[in-house]
């Protein structure tokens, strides 16, 4: 729902960082793939008891995913960055969740589940979308220059960080604040089936 509106404050700091960068040889797919593992490092982390401490690996991991576009922005845009950087999201997006329900199974693993099919959903959603838009035509850079139409929403990056970064803090409730986010990402993915259904139907 902010991704638009931050993304004009972040933007130009990530880009003076990611021309930095780019000059001294580093490469977009090497800071997304960094940025992925430090993710599966903070999901650990939380896994074995530290979901505070999994703050700091989180946070760079979201610094990195912001810093692999600025890169590639001062360099070059591949289409196989773009996929590798969606793919890299997905599976944080996943390996956070997991996390806490391996850190309590007993107490997290149903809204676990419930959290990673909302996932599931909002991200067929998007995805979907992405697919179709391509096919037409269609183009947004709303959320910044992109590989894929990303389709904005209730809930997007920002939103679910920022949830994260709740769950890290408050991991006792684990149960209460997934199942809520994910009735509001079950939501997202509605409204974004209705903005396809109004789009597409009016281009048909």
């Amino acid at each position: 729902m902010f991704d638009a509106e931050i993304r004009t404050h972040i933007d130009p700091p990530l880009n003076r960082m990611g021309r930095r960068m780019a000059a001294m040889g580093m490469t977009a797919n090497t800071v997304t793939l960094t940025g992925l593992v430090l993710g599966l490092c903070a999901a650990a982390m939380i896994a074995l008891g530290g979901p505070e401490a999994a703050l700091i690996p989180l946070l760079l991991s979201r610094l990195a995913d912001g810093l692999d576009g600025a890169i590639a922005r001062a360099t070059e845009t591949t289409d196989f960055g773009g996929y590798l950087d969606i793919t890299a999201d997905f599976f944080f997006y996943g390996a956070i969740p997991l996390g806490f329900v391996l850190l309590d199974p007993a107490a997290n693993g149903v809204a676990g589940a419930v959290l990673l099919l909302s996932f599931y959903v909002n991200g067929s959603s998007f995805l979907g979308f992405a697919i179709i838009a391509e096919k037409r035509g269609l183009s947004t850079s709303a959320q910044g220059i992109k590989n894929l139409y990303y389709s904005g929403g209730l809930l997007e990056g920002f939103e679910t960080i920022a949830f994260f970064v709740l769950l890290c803090l408050f991991s006792s409730a684990f149960a209460p604040m997934a199942h809520v986010f994910a009735g509001l990402c079950f939501f997202t993915a509605f409204l974004r089936v209705r903005h396809a259904f109004k789009l597409l139907s009016n281009l048909d």
